[in-house]
C-alpha cells in the first residue's frame, strides 16, 4: 500500500501528467488541452496524486451549479490497482458535496471494461449510450452517481 497525497495539480506537473494521459487513453488529450482546463476554465478542478512527490494520476472534473462532470481521470500502469484512482475520485466527491453538487456524470468507452467496473464498483450506474461519440465512432457509455459523502 502506498503513502497517497492529493494536490491541485501545477504547471510543473504537465509533463508527468501528459505520461500518464499517453499512456492510459486510446485518444490522448494534447497539452494545450490540460493547461487551458487548468488556467481558463473556471469550472474546472484539476488535483494530481502523488507518491514521494511522485506524480502517478490526476482527474479533471467541472462542477456547474448542482452537477459535475468528470472529464477525465487516469493512474499511471504502474500503479494502477493500489486504490489510487479510488482515492482520486474520494477526493471529486468531497468537494462536489462541499459544492453542493447533486450528481456526478462521465462519459467511458464501451470497450473499456476496466473503467466502466472501476465506475460502477464506486456507484455509479450506466443511464445510455451515446453512438459515435468519439472520434474513431466508438460508442460511450453515460454513467451517473449521486453525491453522497460518508466520511
Amino acid at each position: 500500500m502506498y503513502l497517497v497525497d492529493i494536490r491541485e495539480l501545477k504547471e510543473i506537473d504537465l509533463d508527468k501528467v501528459m505520461e500518464i494521459e499517453n499512456l492510459c487513453f486510446v485518444a490522448p488529450w494534447k497539452k494545450e488541452d490540460i493547461i487551458r482546463e487548468l488556467n481558463n476554465n473556471q469550472f474546472a478542478t484539476l488535483l494530481v496524486a502523488t507518491i514521494n512527490n511522485e506524480v502517478v494520476g490526476y482527474v479533471d472534473y467541472w462542477v456547474t451549479f448542482d452537477s459535475a462532470t468528470i472529464c477525465q481521470i487516469a493512474v499511471h500502469p504502474s500503479y494502477q490497482r493500489h486504490s489510487i484512482g479510488s482515492k482520486l475520485l474520494e477526493e471529486v466527491i468531497k468537494d462536489c458535496y462541499a459544492k453542493k453538487a447533486l450528481t456526478i456524470t462521465l462519459e467511458v468507452r464501451e470497450s473499456n471494461s476496466k473503467g466502466i467496473n472501476f465506475y460502477t464498483k464506486h456507484g455509479f450506474n450506466q443511464f445510455l449510450v451515446k453512438p459515435n461519440y468519439y472520434s474513431n465512432g466508438e460508442n460511450a457509455i453515460y454513467m451517473m452517481k449521486g453525491v453522497e459523502f460518508n466520511g
